[in-house]
């Protein structure tokens, strides 16, 4: 129920607002991989050496994520600024840990999130 009330109602309301400057959660960008539909997701994303981390707190049968990983890339937009990312990678938390702040960690740590996208930048 709240997965479906996100996808629903939540995200599109979000989607107004994330990927923007000073705002915590940003935007991925990925194409259908049956449709070939543009869709826009919401997540959070967080900037590490070569790329970024997005916790999958609804682990990874997600169709964004499929698609994703079908694509081996898509388009984040974090902090008013747009990357091309590519090499999808599902991690543990145990691999995303030593990349995250402690802050990240912890709070992903509440909330029982244990998978991550990882994905790089492209060049």
């Amino acid at each position: 129920m709240v997965r479906t009330f996100n996808k629903y109602v939540l995200n599109p309301m979000m989607l107004r607002v994330a990927g923007r400057k000073h705002w915590y959660a940003g935007v991925i960008r990925h194409t259908g991989r049956r449709s070939g539909k543009r869709y826009a997701t919401p997540v959070v994303a967080d900037r590490v050496a070569d790329g970024f981390i997005v916790p999958l707190p609804y682990g990874t049968g997600v169709d964004w994520l499929r698609n994703v990983m079908a694509a081996a890339g898509a388009t984040i937009t974090v902090g008013g600024e747009t990357f091309d990312v590519v090499e999808p990678t599902i991690i543990d938390a145990a691999t995303a840990a030593p990349q995250l702040s402690q802050r990240r960690r912890t709070a992903w740590e509440r909330f029982g999130i244990d998978t991550f996208l990882k994905v790089k930048i492209a060049s």
